[in-house]
């Protein structure tokens, strides 16, 4: 081999490693392991649409659905246009369930919201959620690797990742598919009361995809 074939053929692979690190970054904190079904939820604290601090430990000992939102997003109206979302968050609520909406949209992209504008957007849609995070650096979303909105996940009493994925089984925006369609996070939550093992843990979550800062 020859000193420019060499050459070449390191250059080609330090341009590869340097594109594979590029998109694992813009993907996920490089730091933290994508989250695992069984194994504890990643810790959080962020400012709610009220200016509150939450965090995931203030609700230990109960059950927490994380629900990733875009207003703009046709996949998330299909759910609010339908009643469905606000039914599901209606019924987890009224269990004592913690509902937290989250939005990880960067400031100026599609999903974008104020905590003035949350509440408006809130009221306006009639949804019923414990709180509305607003997480614009992305940092919840990354640690939880969400990908679309909707993307869902459910923590049980214990602080642990039970369920993650689509919030159902018809990845459209067919007004018509929510009738009929297998709900997984229902069914996860029916599980977890009844006392038996969750059927589908995790599923191909569809939707738009976040609009991260980076």
């Amino acid at each position: 081999m020859d000193r420019r074939t060499a050459l070449a053929i390191g250059l080609t692979a330090a341009g590869a490693l340097a594109l594979g690190t590029s998109a694992w970054m813009t993907g996920a904190d490089a730091a933290s392991p994508d989250p695992q079904i069984g194994a504890p939820a990643p810790a959080f604290t962020a400012v709610d649409s009220k200016g509150q601090k939450v965090s995931l430990s203030d609700f230990r000992g109960k059950t927490v659905v994380l629900e990733w939102t875009n207003h703009d997003c046709p996949f998330v109206r299909k759910h609010y246009e339908t009643g469905n979302m606000q039914a599901l968050q209606k019924e987890a609520t009224g269990q004592g369930i913690v509902w937290l909406t989250i939005a990880s949209s960067a400031t100026g992209e599609q999903g974008y919201v104020t905590g003035a504008e949350a509440d408006a957007l809130t009221r306006k849609r009639s949804a019923a959620p414990s709180a509305f995070l607003l997480d614009p650096q992305g940092g919840i979303g990354k640690a939880y690797n969400a990908k679309v909105t909707p993307h869902m996940y459910v923590i049980d009493p214990k602080g642990t990742l039970v369920y993650m994925g689509g919030i159902d089984d018809k990845p459209t925006t067919r007004h018509g598919d929510v009738q009929g369609a297998r709900n997984y996070v229902r069914e996860a939550l029916a599980a977890m009361s009844a006392g038996k093992p969750i059927a589908a843990t995790s599923t191909r979550a569809y939707g738009c995809t976040i609009k991260y800062s980076s």
